[in-house]
């Protein structure tokens, strides 16, 4: 994968992953990552980016069951005069395969966000439609809202998300400076949304 480090203790099959990984990324300067697919202890998935590292854990569940309906903040947020709210649309994932590639791209957005320069908080949805974009072009993965039913596309894929961090083609790799994670997903305990973790 140009130079990517990559470790799985998974057992997954390393070749098809390293395929996957280098293809939905071949666009994009993703040469010093390093990469490591690994099992969760609970949860069905979780992910986290060492950005000023260059380090990417992509986590799996054992146990999951596919296929998966994985919860997603691809959805426009609905506000009101007196709140806003963030509804759920769930990506379905056929197996480990689609799952372990989600949280890769999801992670690899928070990357091209700091090499681009750009503000890195409150990214998440940003982050998940990149992945979820690349799922349901690759794999024509089923994007669905609370109820179940398919949603338009329109609805969910409304940002140009290529052009905010095309910065990141052009810069150098920024400079080592913390090793506090800039950002780990992993759904909530109810399985409905994402906590995020912010430094």
């Amino acid at each position: 994968m140009s130079g990517l480090l990559f470790r799985n203790s998974t057992r997954l099959d390393s070749g098809r992953l390293i395929n996957l990984f280098a293809e939905t990324m071949r666009d994009w300067p993703i040469g010093r990552l390093v990469v490591w697919v690994r099992y969760t202890r609970q949860a069905p998935f979780s992910g986290t980016c060492y950005d000023s590292q260059g380090r990417i854990f992509v986590n799996v569940g054992r146990g999951v069951q596919y296929p998966y309906d994985l919860p997603t903040h691809v959805a426009r947020t609905v506000t009101t005069s007196q709140y806003w709210i963030k509804p759920i649309h769930t990506l379905r994932v056929a197996d480990a395969y689609q799952l372990a590639l989600f949280v890769y791209l999801h992670e690899c957005y928070h990357w091209l966000i700091r090499r681009a320069k750009r503000n890195r908080r409150q990214k998440e949805s940003m982050c998940d439609r990149f992945a979820v974009r690349t799922l349901v072009d690759r794999f024509g993965c089923a994007v669905r809202d609370e109820s179940g039913r398919d949603v338009e596309r329109e609805s969910w894929d409304f940002q140009n998300l290529e052009r905010f961090v095309a910065g990141a083609k052009g810069s150098a790799r920024p400079a080592v400076k913390r090793a506090r994670p800039a950002a780990s997903i992993a759904p909530a305990s109810d399985g409905n949304q994402f906590l995020l973790f912010e430094s």
